[in-house]
């Protein structure tokens, strides 16, 4: 069975121990990574059975996928950053290039502002394009966090810091999606083996070295880490009531600023 990530430090850390047999699965699990955008638009297809996804997305989504408790990313301090070559002002009107419009760092710039012009491009090349003045500012996401200074660019806006002032809540990033149809015995199995996916790579971090610089865009051990350890957290290991309301918040301001659908199913897989 196909199981869809991103080429980030964070998910090749997590999956690690699962794309290479390192833990029980109920079946066995082929790996296929890509950026999270293509795996945004892949889900609106129903294209995986498994996969990684902006939470943006799944709002969309949830008549066919149900969220994993475990693998996800939420989290504080974690949140996407508007970067530029200096001060803006006001967004009104600026050619701002985003990660994708299906990506959380895009909803909630859409809930901070809508009156930007958004430019879609893959998230590596929204530095280089702020940088060589193609856009007016940047939505950057993933390693970019913690290399921007080096593009020559400053931070405008923290939009985790946004929405924990706005929310009190951690803010949902990305989710591991099951399809509704595998049934709930096989998506508990999923989940269990997700969470040993990451307690072994815990267990044995040095061992994911390799498969994670195999991927990342930036191979330096103190970016790769630092990602890791920002983006790969408790929430992680199992979303929690706390994780479970800031989804639930998230996607109760997508629909009340009619950038979300609504749904009654329920958010999360159960482990009952």
């Amino acid at each position: 069975m196909q199981l869809g990530y991103s080429f980030c430090p964070n998910d090749t850390f997590i999956f690690y121990a699962l794309a290479h047999g390192k833990v029980a699965t109920p079946f066995p699990i082929t790996e296929r990574l890509e950026d999270v955008e293509t795996l945004n638009r892949w889900a609106l297809e129903g294209r995986l059975p498994l996969t990684k996804i902006s939470y943006a997305a799944y709002g969309h989504l949830r008549e066919r996928y149900v969220a994993l408790r475990s693998g996800g990313a939420l989290g504080r301090g974690v949140g996407p950053l508007l970067v530029a070559k200096g001060p803006l002002g006001d967004l009104r009107g600026k050619k701002i290039a985003i990660p994708g419009r299906h990506t959380t760092a895009f909803l909630l710039l859409s809930l901070y502002s809508q009156d930007f012009e958004p430019v879609e491009m893959r998230y590596d090349q929204i530095m280089p394009a702020v940088a060589q003045g193609a856009v007016d500012a940047g939505l950057i996401i993933h390693e970019s966090r913690f290399t921007y200074h080096l593009h020559g660019l400053q931070k405008l806006l923290d939009l985790g810091e946004w929405w924990e002032s706005l929310t009190g809540l951690p803010l949902p990033l990305g989710a591991i999606l099951a399809r509704r149809d595998l049934g709930p015995d096989t998506i508990r199995a999923i989940d269990r083996a997700v969470r040993a996916s990451l307690e072994y790579a815990y267990a044995h971090p040095e061992e994911t070295v390799a498969y994670i610089k195999q991927h990342a865009q930036e191979l330096q051990d103190e970016v790769i880490w630092a990602h890791i350890h920002t983006y790969v957290n408790s929430f992680s290991l199992d979303v929690g009531p706390e994780g479970e309301a800031a989804v639930a918040e998230l996607f109760r301001r997508g629909e009340a600023a009619g950038l979300l659908p609504a749904s009654s199913q329920p958010l999360f897989s159960t482990d009952k």
